[in-house]
């Protein structure tokens, strides 16, 4: 007879979809292209299968081939217009992906055969701002006889009842 074993956050490991800016591109152009397939198979195809007719019932109209080849040209040029613009968009995005080599003891990052700090190299490869501040453990490690001296100042100085 097997043993169970307890589950815990070590023994369950969810995989993570890293999405990188080549498969956020792709992914928008296949959006936008099975939109505006769809939409050019319901413009086209309106004309050519008279869908009014066939689906509902409706007086059957003749199939101008002018118009369909007209209004399908709109949305190819639509389709292409709206695709350019998108990659366009897209070359601004600035993603960090990959290794960063970074000093287990600084933690400067390696740019090139310079090490900067992660605020420079971050600054510079994204839009991201940074501000400061301490964390509750540093602050005890590096002000705690401070923080403890105003705690008993503070303390004090309170009048009894």
């Amino acid at each position: 007879m097997k043993k169970a074993v307890p589950l815990n956050s070590n023994a369950i490991q969810m995989k993570k979809i890293r999405i990188t800016k080549n498969i956020l591109t792709t992914r928008v152009i296949i959006y936008q292209l099975i939109g505006y397939g769809i939409l050019l198979f319901l413009i086209a195809g309106d004309e050519v299968f008279d869908f009014p007719h066939t689906v509902f019932g409706f007086q059957a109209t003749p199939t101008n081939w002018v118009e369909a080849l007209i209004e399908s040209s709109y949305i190819i040029v639509l389709c292409l217009f709206s695709i350019y613009l998108s990659l366009r968009l897209l070359k601004e995005i600035k993603f960090l992906e990959g290794y960063l080599p970074i000093c287990s003891f600084c933690k400067k990052i390696r740019d090139g055969k310079d090490w900067r700090s992660i605020e420079g190299y971050v600054s510079e490869h994204s839009e991201a701002l940074f501000s400061h501040g301490l964390c509750p453990e540093c602050a005890e490690k590096h002000y705690g006889e401070f923080i403890h001296r105003d705690k008993d100042t503070s303390s004090s100085e309170k009048p009894d009842d």
